[in-house]
């Protein structure tokens, strides 16, 4: 094995790489760390714009496969038309279910309890006492149960809701209870105070929140997206929270980042945080696991874990 591997941790600091491959690190800097034709396996720089991580892939003529550290492979789907056939990609299930999953109850948390109105009359010196909801006793709706659904499912459980509905692509049966499709959404939506959604941005989800799926909420319902800004019609999301009928809290928006004097950073209800999911202190190490487990069948030959597509596949 004398390939190269493109990595954007730096090799010395990512224990237990199996021997073989010679690594480059590269985090989306002007200059490339080596030949991209010698490259056959390219780990995508996190949290970098979609243009800067597929920028290498027309030249990677040698590569087997591509790694992502996100949950989403959105930002490289763009450049997998120039790749060989028979790429594997793959994501990074495993490594954001904790971190995504408490912002998420964050930020329901933070919304309900009204802890943003709290901030701002901390700063007034205002001691604003009132009647706030609580997450007990909720409905809650997870649009999108794959590993990061089923995490957040986890650490609701504790805050006794009532009940957690569960949506996906299709129909399943899991030790929690059952998946609904998607084509179930229009009679779940009414049901539920809470809705997350912790879909992937594929074309069935793109727009999936729109005005009619909005239009089903119930009234006082929250609205939580941690999945992609795009999947949430964003003129829809303002016309009904402008209305005062439900609120919302985004780790994500359409688009991103959200420019200064968008509607949507004074909009009444709306409670925005800066795509700040998967960035923390639990990335790193669970980054290195997967990168060390993944190389290590690389190298042995073995199939990896995480794949979502083959480039020259139908679909891919």
């Amino acid at each position: 094995m004398t390939a190269d591997v493109w990595l954007p941790i730096p090799p010395d600091e990512i224990e237990g790489l199996p021997e073989g491959p010679s690594y480059r690190f590269w985090d989306g800097a002007e200059d490339f760390p080596a030949d991209p034709a010698d490259c056959a396996f390219y780990v995508v720089p996190y949290m970098k714009p979609s243009p800067l991580c597929v920028r290498p892939l027309p030249r990677m003529s040698s590569l087997r496969v591509v790694q992502t550290l996100s949950a989403g492979i959105d930002h490289v789907e763009p450049g997998l038309k120039d790749l060989p056939a028979g790429v594997l990609l793959c994501n990074a299930r495993g490594v954001h279910e904790a971190s995504t999953a408490e912002l998420t109850l964050t930020l329901i948390l933070a919304s309900l309890r009204g802890v943003p109105d709290f901030v701002r009359a901390q700063e007034r010196g205002e001691w604003l006492g009132g009647f706030r909801p609580a997450l007990a006793d909720r409905n809650v709706l997870i649009v999108g149960y794959g590993s990061i659904g089923a995490a957040i499912e986890d650490r609701l459980v504790p805050f006794e809701v009532a009940r957690v509905a569960r949506v996906a692509r299709s129909k399943r049966t899991t030790v929690r209870g059952p998946v609904h499709p998607l084509t179930d959404l229009p009679a779940l939506l009414p049901e539920a105070d809470v809705v997350v959604l912790s879909t992937p941005l594929t074309e069935t989800t793109r727009g999936l929140v729109d005005a009619d799926f909005l239009a089903r909420m119930r009234d006082g319902a929250l609205l939580v997206n941690v999945a992609r800004g795009p999947v949430v019609d964003t003129e829809a999301l303002l016309a009904e929270v402008g209305k005062g009928r439900i609120t919302a809290a985004l780790d994500v928006t359409d688009p991103e980042p959200l420019p200064p004097g968008h509607p949507l950073w004074q909009a009444p209800g709306v409670l925005i945080s800066p795509h700040a999911g998967g960035p923390t202190s639990a990335f790193r190490p669970r980054a290195k696991r997967l990168l060390t487990d993944q190389l290590r069948r690389f190298v042995n030959q073995e199939p990896l874990r995480n794949v979502m597509l083959t480039t020259g596949m139908s679909g891919a």
